[in-house]
């Protein structure tokens, strides 16, 4: 049986928009207001997942939310048609409006933990999508988000589909962002690694002072329960409030990790070496590789910035491992050297890719926040929803469904447009039919 570890990224939607939402995201606040491109970005996006499909490895796509949110609208008593919803909240409230319409949900790092089979008691694939209640416009993705995954990994007895976590900031959870899984082979039991921010329910416990820790110890201890793992084969690290508080806010933008490699900045995290000597400890395989990137030679400016850990790090076929890295990160002198030094050290990374993705960089999203990584086996993999993975047929028919549907500028104050309702809508309900998803958007029911 072989074993892979599948990448899915998101689609960027039809109202991809620069509306600085995301407090603690430097990126996403340098460039609020700017004008977007919703077209580019999809192609963007496309153009990446297609190339990895290329480079053999296995690669799906997600589809976006409805955007704009006119069911979120309507809760909080906005009424009318829905051109008169979308005018009265553009009038009366033009923030919750912009939050009703962020594409954010193309950073399908965000979108859910998920646990391979290798790991869980019962030998399924385990999915909790995440409820991300510490941004308002992120926290009204999660139901649309287990729909998605359901009519995507569409086979209960492979795949276990959990509801997200309580909506309270004592369970926030952001998702495969804050977590990443170390192991020998893809197929092989590992050891899943849960990165948070603060302990809720502990007053005392070391927590940020100017940005929120979005993930907390206790809704990561629940995702481990729910998951059915074993002690053994989890570890909770505390991300560095400082480092926090100079714009990491998520372990993804600090540390990345693939099969036996952990690599992350020397900053990174709380009682580093004890987290380091737990793994060790716990890890059943060949020889970890820990590749730490000093300050001196990476700030943490320059890492944020860059986003030099929020690169996918991937195996390819022929067993050698490939950075996937913005080109940002080409364009930074100090991360561009390391990258360079890095594929001469004797680590098992000895490439590195470059993409552009700047539409995403822009609001604060780098080439590991638009995907959701999924290790499988092939039966697995033949379980999942085929119009849902990448090929040179589905490459193509998205193209031209992008072509057909997105919009090549959108300001902020096109969020106000009746017309973007039925632009957005036309569109996600053809994609519907092209990815075979059945109803999965509020709209359709």
């Amino acid at each position: 049986m072989k074993h892979y570890e599948a990448n899915f990224d998101g689609l960027v939607g039809p109202t991809h928009n620069y509306a600085g939402l995301s407090y603690g995201n430097v990126a996403s606040l340098n460039n609020a207001a700017a004008i977007s491109s919703p077209k580019a970005a999809a192609k963007q996006g496309l153009k990446k997942a297609k190339a990895l499909a290329d480079l053999g490895l296995a690669q799906g796509m997600l589809a976006p939310q409805e955007r704009p949110d006119l069911h979120t609208l309507r809760r909080i008593g906005f009424s009318g048609t829905d051109a008169e919803v979308l005018n009265k909240a553009a009038k009366h409230a033009p923030a919750l409006l912009r939050a009703c319409c962020s594409a954010s949900s193309m950073w399908t790092a965000n979108a859910a933990t998920v646990s391979p089979s290798a790991d869980t008691h019962d030998g399924k694939i385990h999915f909790t999508p995440a409820n991300l209640v510490d941004k308002l416009h992120r926290s009204i993705e999660p139901v649309t988000t287990g729909n998605i995954l359901a009519a995507t990994f569409n086979n209960a007895r492979h795949f276990h589909h959990h509801q997200h976590l309580p909506e309270h900031v004592s369970f926030g959870d952001e998702g495969a962002a804050n977590h990443t899984r170390l192991c020998n082979e893809y197929g092989h039991a590992g050891i899943e690694l849960f990165v948070y921010g603060q302990e809720a329910t502990n007053p005392s416990a070391p927590k940020p002072k100017k940005y929120p820790a979005r993930q907390t110890l206790e809704a990561s201890q629940a995702i481990a329960r729910l998951h059915q793992l074993d002690d053994e084969s989890s570890v909770f690290i505390q991300q560095n409030p400082d480092v926090i508080d100079q714009g990491v806010f998520h372990n993804d933008v600090i540390a990345v990790g693939n099969q036996n490699v952990l690599f992350y900045h020397e900053q990174a995290f709380v009682d580093t070496q004890k987290k380091l000597a737990e793994i060790q400890g716990k890890f059943n395989g060949n020889e970890l590789h820990f590749i730490e990137v000093p300050t001196a030679k990476v700030g943490i400016q320059d890492a944020v910035k860059s986003y030099l850990f929020n690169t996918q790090i991937v195996t390819l076929p022929n067993g050698e491992m490939a950075i996937i890295a913005p080109t940002n990160c080409q364009e930074n002198e100090a991360v561009y050297a390391y990258l360079n030094e890095l594929v001469t050290m004797g680590t098992p990374i000895k490439q590195v890719h470059y993409f552009d993705v700047k539409q995403s960089m822009q609001n604060g999203g780098g080439p590991a926040c638009l995907r959701l990584r999924v290790a499988m086996n092939d039966t697995e993999l033949a379980a999942v929803n085929p119009n849902t993975l990448m090929n040179d047929e589905l490459f193509n028919r998205l193209n031209l469904w992008v072509d057909k549907h997105y919009r090549d500028e959108l300001a902020i104050e096109d969020l106000a447009d009746p017309q973007l309702i039925i632009e957005s809508r036309t569109a996600l309900d053809e994609l519907t039919q092209i990815m075979k998803l059945g109803s999965v958007y509020q709209f359709q029911k």
